[in-house]
């Protein structure tokens, strides 16, 4: 189980999802360009001590990201609010990378069209949309409970 991030353009967001990443045991993608540095240096100075928790793979752009993960055979799915199957009603495997859009923008249709699976958490009408991190979370969870993902405690088993 993967999460990807599509240019990324707020850090804190950023941040509570690789901070999410390390205490899961869950791989992180960075799709750049992002609207902030997206180097180890960067993330420390901004407080991020749990990144010698997490593996974060950094993509220089959407084609490159598309083609590694088409390589590695993974399925891509889709965080979008223009989804149409609540995400608790999908079937996840561990071979997914989960896609969340630019906070700002989402992802441009082209991105869009290239998911195997649009996804979306079920929210009540008229409201636009939940922060990232709150859904990449969300979504997540479920994920791993599906796939049997979760890391185990620190006795080995849950209390």
């Amino acid at each position: 189980m993967r999460i990807a991030l599509y240019q990324p353009d707020i850090p804190q967001n950023a941040g509570t999802i690789l901070r999410t990443c390390a205490c899961l045991g869950v791989e992180a993608h960075i799709i750049e360009p992002a609207g902030f540095p997206v180097s180890d240096r960067a993330f420390r100075r901004a407080g991020m001590d749990y990144l010698d928790a997490v593996e974060i793979v950094r993509h220089v752009s959407w084609a490159r990201f598309d083609a590694w993960r088409k390589d590695a055979g993974l399925r891509l799915v889709l965080a979008t609010t223009r989804g149409s199957l609540p995400y608790p009603a999908f079937a996840f495997s561990i071979d997914d990378v989960i896609l969340m859009g630019r906070e700002s923008a989402g992802v441009p249709d082209a991105v869009h069209d290239a998911a195997d699976a649009r996804i979306a958490v079920p929210m009540r009408p008229g409201l636009r949309s939940l922060n990232v991190a709150v859904a990449a979370s969300l979504i997540l969870g479920e994920a791993l409970r599906q796939t049997d993902g979760f890391p185990p405690s620190a006795s080995g088993e849950f209390s």
